[in-house]
């Protein structure tokens, strides 16, 4: 069987609630986060997935991404990889996206970047390095991550430039699956958040 990528965005954190960009600062989840976080776990050690035991687990190390991957009960086999922490937003962190169209209007992330951060190519050279290893031996991976670096992932396995990313948002504590379809990298689910209802 061809390997997949399972993604699981953070749980919501005070930032993400109020729309602000958060790379770097390391913000706890808040409560709705923790329980969010609880119930994608529940859901991913029942049928059909039954605590996926054959697959490899990272995470980024960030305190949101961790903390999501512990309490989905998969912290004991999670290694942490710098490869998916969160873009580096440089002057953009902590700014919502009104606050930076205010100075900057028009503003697009994926077409624009950010000053004195992350520059598209190389947000897209990480997502690339996850990619290439999750295609490097016949097993699923799982990751534990943040919106825009997943958003970038689901965009090159595909194959498509970054600017993709701009067109598949991720939800807080979501579960998406990227796989093959007719032997071509696909979507199998995305932004999926059901184990929150």
């Amino acid at each position: 069987m061809a390997p997949r990528i399972l993604l699981a965005r953070h749980g919501q954190t005070e930032w993400s609630l109020s729309g602000k960009h958060t790379g770097r600062t390391d913000i706890p989840l808040l409560d709705e986060g923790r329980r969010g976080a609880k119930l994608l776990g529940e859901r991913l050690h029942r049928a059909p997935w039954d605590g996926l035991p054959d697959v490899e687990i990272r995470t980024s190390p960030l305190v949101r991404a961790k903390e999501t991957c512990e309490l989905a009960g998969f912290g004991d086999r999670a290694t942490d990889w710098d490869a998916l922490m969160e873009w580096d937003y440089g002057a953009y962190e902590g700014m919502t996206p009104a606050e930076i169209k205010a100075q900057r209007p028009g503003w697009l992330i994926w077409r624009d970047g950010v000053p004195e951060g992350e520059t598209l190519a190389e947000i897209s050279a990480r997502a690339d390095e996850v990619v290439q290893w999750a295609r490097s031996a016949d097993r699923d991976v799982l990751i534990f991550a943040h919106g825009h670096i997943l958003r970038t992932i689901g965009a090159r396995w595909l194959g498509l430039d970054v600017s993709f990313a701009a067109r598949i948002r991720l939800d807080p504590t979501s579960l998406s699956i990227l796989g093959w379809a007719y032997d071509a990298p696909a979507i199998e689910r995305w932004n999926d958040t059901g184990h929150l209802a």
